[in-house]
Order: structure tokens, then sequence, then C-alpha cells
């Protein structure tokens, strides 16, 4: 027997997204994402219980503002003090770690489903999961997109607005679409 479209999602090869245990993980994600926007600031601290359960992991002091959205929530691995402004969508169809101290600002998007370029099979929901990995005191600014495939070391900052599709070096800073570096710190 093959792989399910889950195990193919995690093992990074081409699965539909059509699935109907992927559709129900969805349909969790939402719940806890839902549960999380509605509920009052000071009934849900930090962060709702039920994205919390939903996480891979959360480290202590995290910090998610609402509004917030996630795909699964399954595939989210979160260091300490990492801060989520309002607004950040990670569409974690593959693993995403963000490093301890981290802070994302309003809007950040983080992509992790390359969709299939035929068209034919793009309709049929075929499409394949890169990870991102985002390390420890990395400064997001707002409007910022993070595509599947993509590592940000160490310390580095990404401008608002900027589009990242490639690896960024620790202490880097880079912006612009596509994202570049620019001076030394």
């Amino acid at each position: 027997m093959g792989l399910s479209e889950r195990q193919k999602m995690a093992a990074g090869e081409w699965y539909c997204c059509f699935d109907a245990e992927l559709d129900g993980l969805r349909w969790r994600a939402r719940d806890a994402v839902h549960q999380h926007n509605t509920m009052p600031p000071s009934q849900r601290g930090n962060m709702g219980p039920a994205l919390s359960a939903l996480f891979a992991d959360a480290g202590e002091n995290v910090f998610i503002e609402a509004p917030f959205h996630c795909s699964y929530g399954m595939n989210i691995s979160l260091g300490s003090r990492v801060y989520l402004n309002a607004g950040c969508i990670i569409l974690d169809s593959a693993s995403v770690r963000i490093g301890d101290g981290s802070m994302l600002g309003p809007g950040v998007h983080i992509y992790c489903a390359e969709h299939h370029k035929d068209a034919d099979l793009r309709g049929q929901g075929v499409e394949i999961a890169r990870p991102v990995t985002i390390g420890r005191r990395v400064w997001i600014g707002g409007g910022a997109i993070v595509v599947g495939g993509v590592t940000i070391g160490d310390g580095a900052i990404i401008g608002a607005g900027a589009v990242v599709n490639r690896d960024v070096a620790p202490g880097a800073t880079v912006v612009g679409n596509p994202a570049r570096p620019v001076g030394a710190r």
C-alpha cells in the first residue's frame, strides 16, 4: 500500500490537498483559530488554548495577536518569546520553525505549499510542501512574505513588504521583491 496524502505531504512529495484526511485537519485548525481570534484578550491570554494545543511546539511567553490564521497548526514550532503581530498567516503544509525571540510584524505571511505548474494537475489539488525555518532573534517587518524552502538565519532582519524566496544569511538585512541584502550592520 502506498503512502497516504498526509504522509506524502510530510515527506515533501507531491500530494493532493483535496484529501479527506487533510481536509479534516484543516477544519480542526479553523476551529482552533476561530477560538483564538474571537476570545476576549483578557480570557485568551498570549495564545488561545485550542491554538496552543494544535501547534507541534510552543515555547514560553509566545504571544500571538488576533487575527491569526494557519492551515494545520500541527506543523508549527515556536521558540520562547516569539511574537506574531496581528494578521499573520502561516500556511503550514510543511514544517515552520520560528526560533527564540523572533518577531513577525503585522500581516506577515508564510507559504509552504507550492502548487503544480501543470494547470490540470493544479486544478486537481496537486501540490508539494516545503519547510520554512526562521532562526533566533529574527525580525520580519510587516507585510513580508516568506515562501517555502527558505531558511532565515539568526539575527536577520527582513524589511517590511519583502518577498523572501531564497535563504537569508545570519545577521543579514534584506528588503524588496525579491528580497536582496542591503548594507552591513
